[in-house]
């Protein structure tokens, strides 16, 4: 049986209300300063809640702003168990087309080659995204601690800093950081249904600065063609 870690529930209330507040504006602290090392075993058990038992394909809008300008459009994404994901993104009548084929956090292919750059930063925040949570990597330092309905948890090495927030309920969300050599990468909140659908997400890119909203209008259940882990065909 994995370990369990407890905090203060109102301590705990509270860092949520200030993480997800700033998600909207300045970045402010993700995890609580209760949080205690964990076992990889513990992070994984938090880590699979997030992971779909199933293939599913989400159908979304999604629209990009920075100081510059915006673009938006339609998309869907299919996702394999544990960690495999084709998405598809256009603009209006097709324009500014992109895809990829991902596993982890590694593309099998990209096209454009700059796919994914152009829309987020880094995978885990792709992930986050979808609600979907990653292992930590080896090596990295655990930390985490959970009251049954929010848990919080830490991945961080010599460069990088991950730390996820999730909360179930009717309402749930999932909270996503990631700071590389202390500065913050991007911040991810999505809002998830009682069974950990993703309902809505966005990405704040401080750096940028920029957001990239997504509405789900769809998931449900599909298969796979095999083909569609290829490279499309001109």
């Amino acid at each position: 049986m994995g370990q369990r870690f407890f905090v203060d529930r109102g301590a705990l209330v509270a860092y949520l209300a200030l993480s997800l507040s700033a998600c909207r504006g300045t970045p402010g602290p993700v995890l609580p300063v209760g949080a205690a090392p964990v076992s990889r075993e513990q992070v994984s058990q938090w880590v699979t809640a997030t992971i779909p038992a199933e293939h599913r394909l989400h159908r979304f809008k999604w629209l990009f702003q920075d100081e510059r300008s915006s673009a938006g459009g339609r998309g869907s994404a299919r996702i394999a168990p544990p960690d495999s994901m084709r998405f598809d993104v256009a603009g209006p009548f097709g324009s500014g087309a992109a895809a990829a084929a991902v596993v982890g956090d590694e593309p099998l292919w990209a096209e454009p080659p700059d796919a994914v750059k152009k829309l987020v930063p880094n995978y885990p925040l792709m992930w986050a995204m979808f609600g979907v949570a990653r292992q930590p990597g080896e090596g990295d330092s655990l930390k985490g601690l959970s009251d049954g309905a929010t848990t919080a948890w830490r991945y961080a090495n010599a460069t990088d800093t991950v730390d996820y927030v999730r909360t179930t309920g009717r309402t749930g969300r999932l909270v996503t950081e990631v700071r590389r050599a202390g500065k913050v990468v991007g911040r991810a909140e999505t809002t998830l249904d009682a069974s950990g659908t993703p309902i809505a997400a966005r990405l704040v890119v401080p750096s940028v600065p920029a957001k990239l909203d997504l509405t789900f209008l769809s998931t449900a259940r599909a298969d796979f063609a095999p083909d569609i882990w290829t490279v499309r065909q001109p």
